[in-house]
C-alpha cells in the first residue's frame, strides 16, 4: 500500500486579504480584526468553517502566519484555524517552538480554542492567546468544542501564556451566526 502524502496548504484566496509583510499591527483589536476577516472569508470561499486565526510577533507587531479552518476542504479533522496558523508559523521560523526560535508570539483566534487546540497551545511556544467569540458562542450554533477544564485560561496563565478574552466578541459572534444562517456545515465527530 502506498500512503497518501499528508500536506495542508493555505488557500490561494487568502493572500490578497493580508497586509504587506512590513505592516505593523499596533493593537490587539487590529490583530483580531484580521482573524475575523479570515473567518468571514473562509465562509465565502467554503474553506472549512467559520474560524480564522493568526500568529503575531509581539515585539515587532508583525504577522507571522495566518490560518483558516480547513477541516472540510482538506478532509482533516485536526485542520483547525489555530493549528494551521501555528504549523505555518513554526515552518516559517524553522522550529517547533516559537519561543525557542526567539519569538514573543501571540495566537489570535476568532473563537476560543476547542479542546484539541487548547491542548496544543503549551507546546507551541506561545506567550499570549487572544480570543474573540467564546466557547459558548461556538456551541450555541452547534459546534462540539470538546471537554475543556472549567478554568482553562488559568491553566494557560500558569504555564506562562497570557489570555485575553472577548476581543471584538460581537463581531466574531456575528461571523459564527452568519455561518449558521447560511446553512454552513456544522461538523464534529458525532454529527458529520
Amino acid at each position: 500500500m502506498t500512503w497518501p502524502k499528508v500536506q495542508l496548504a493555505l488557500p490561494g484566496w487568502l493572500r490578497p486579504l493580508l497586509p504587506p509583510a512590513e505592516h505593523v499591527f499596533h493593537s490587539i483589536e487590529e490583530r483580531m480584526q484580521l482573524a475575523i476577516r479570515l473567518a468571514a472569508a473562509n465562509i465565502e470561499h467554503d474553506g472549512g468553517g467559520p474560524f480564522g486565526a493568526a500568529v503575531f510577533d509581539l515585539d515587532s507587531g508583525r504577522l507571522l502566519a495566518p490560518g483558516v479552518n480547513l477541516v472540510t476542504s482538506a478532509c482533516c479533522s485536526v485542520a483547525h484555524a489555530e493549528l494551521v496558523a501555528l504549523m505555518t508559523a513554526q515552518r516559517l521560523v524553522g522550529h517547533f517552538s516559537l519561543a525557542a526560535a526567539g519569538l514573543n508570539a501571540q495566537l489570535v483566534s476568532s473563537t476560543e480554542p476547542c479542546a484539541m487546540c487548547l491542548g496544543a497551545l503549551p507546546w507551541a511556544g506561545l506567550r499570549s492567546l487572544a480570543c474573540g467569540a467564546r466557547d459558548a458562542d461556538a456551541r450555541a450554533i452547534g459546534f462540539d468544542e470538546g471537554d475543556k477544564p472549567e478554568h482553562w485560561q488559568d491553566a494557560l496563565e500558569r504555564r506562562g501564556i497570557a489570555v485575553l478574552r472577548d476581543v471584538c466578541r460581537a463581531e466574531a459572534v456575528a461571523v459564527l451566526e452568519r455561518y449558521r444562517d447560511s446553512g454552513g456545515l456544522i461538523y464534529n465527530g458525532r454529527h458529520p
